[in-house]
């Protein structure tokens, strides 16, 4: 892994070094983007002694905590913690205890909150780092034991600013591979590529986060909807079409809620039509869309130079390329959609607040005119519209800076 720092660590170590009261850092979001490697980057910049502690694999650890299985259990929790607080206690600087895939311990908020509680009642100078692969939420399921105990730091797949600094990317491979630093050194090997993708970052958010975190009756189905969404990013499909393709689909508000815990999770989501009425958001088909390209282009069976020669195919890459930019990088209280008018459609509107972009993106190989963004702004007169590629932003100089540079009237 590259020594390039990302801002996140920044973010901890701030607050792993603050005064003052304390809460839990719960730094989230999906695989292999590089969290357990920017809390390491945080904690070398402090002054105080840690132990990160993986829960999905407690036997790396049983010289210190001893050996209770391939499954952690709650026992396994409390015993590791205690141990933590024994040394922050015996340490002028405090402790800090990083527990990553916090998930698969069971029932781990109620005991978390405990332990937490205990502490702060005691005065433990014990500061505690959770790790997970999935959003906050998803990882506390119904639980509210946790509420104001915690600080949430956000991960997403990596920038186009950040590939390059890291990794010297070319345009072309940051919109073809996406934005994993795990599989940067496989991409000279398309075959070896793919299987990391599939086995290290699909399969395992679907398998191991996604069906061990909430209810899924047909997990078959939603692996059909990935590949579904995968391959038709960019398209927008109504569910009830969604319906008839799948195998066993059973309706709709299985597919809409399965689409949702697969972008909780960081895959896929399906964007709502843009309007000003909730009622036709909510009814209108969603815009499927990867959230980064890989989850794409691992499905494709292309290599980068066959992908670049399909230039119909590689225009669909590169507004997938711009949809999952504009999602992992919104503001808080932004939203992303696109927009549909009879014959008139734009790519992506992004708000916030009252700012409103109407988004088209143009590719070498598709034959779009900018109808859809002057019938957007005549029903929308108050919103900016804007052009990415062909004469407009070129698509690299849109891909550096975040979607709330965008927003931002300029």
């Amino acid at each position: 892994m590259t020594g390039y720092q990302r801002p996140h660590a920044d973010r901890v170590a701030e607050l792993l070094t603050a005064e003052g009261p304390t809460r839990i850092v719960a730094v989230v979001g999906p695989r292999q983007t590089g969290k357990t490697t920017l809390v390491g980057q945080a904690l070398r910049r402090t002054a105080i002694p840690h132990w990160l502690v993986a829960a999905d694999d407690p036997t790396a650890h049983e010289a210190e905590f001893g050996r209770l299985g391939d499954i952690p259990g709650p026992e396994w929790l409390v015993g590791v913690w205690q141990r933590a607080r024994r040394e922050a206690l015996a340490s002028p600087n405090g402790f800090v205890l990083v527990l990553d895939e916090v998930q698969h311990i069971p029932d781990w908020p109620r005991f978390v909150k405990g332990l937490w509680d205990a502490d702060r009642a005691t005065g433990c100078p014990l500061r505690v780092v959770l790790l997970g692969s999935a959003p906050w939420d998803m990882l506390t399921g119904a639980h509210e034991r946790l509420t104001g105990r915690f600080i949430p730091v956000y991960v997403r797949q990596w920038s186009l600013r950040e590939m390059v600094a890291a990794f010297d990317f070319a345009l072309d491979e940051y919109v073809f591979f996406g934005g994993y630093p795990g599989a940067v050194h496989l991409r000279h090997n398309a075959d070896a590529w793919t299987e990391y993708v599939r086995e290290s970052i699909i399969e395992p958010t679907v398998g191991r986060d996604i069906l061990s975190l909430a209810r899924v009756d047909k997990p078959a189905l939603m692996r059909q909807l990935l590949e579904l969404a995968s391959e038709c990013s960019s398209q927008i499909i109504a569910y009830d079409k969604m319906v008839g393709q799948l195998q066993d689909a059973g309706n709709a508000t299985t597919l809409v809620r399965y689409i949702e815990l697969l972008a909780k999770a960081g895959l896929v989501t399906g964007l709502p039509q843009y309007s000003v009425a909730p009622r036709l958001r909510r009814s209108s088909p969603p815009k499927l869309h990867v959230l980064d390209t890989a989850v794409m282009t691992s499905h494709l069976g292309y290599s980068l130079s066959d992908a670049t020669a399909d230039r119909t195919l590689w225009g669909r890459i590169v507004e997938s390329a711009v949809g999952a930019h504009l999602h992992n990088t919104l503001p808080p209280a932004g939203k992303l959609h696109y927009w549909r008018r009879n014959d008139h459609e734009v790519d992506f509107v992004i708000t916030r607040g009252p700012h409103v972009v109407g988004i088209e993106v143009k590719s070498g190989g598709r034959r779009k005119t900018t109808g859809g963004l002057e019938a957007f702004l005549a029903r929308y007169p108050k919103s900016r519209t804007l052009l990415v590629g062909g004469a407009g932003v070129p698509l690299n100089e849109f891909l550096w800076e975040p979607a709330k540079y965008w927003l931002e009237p300029r």
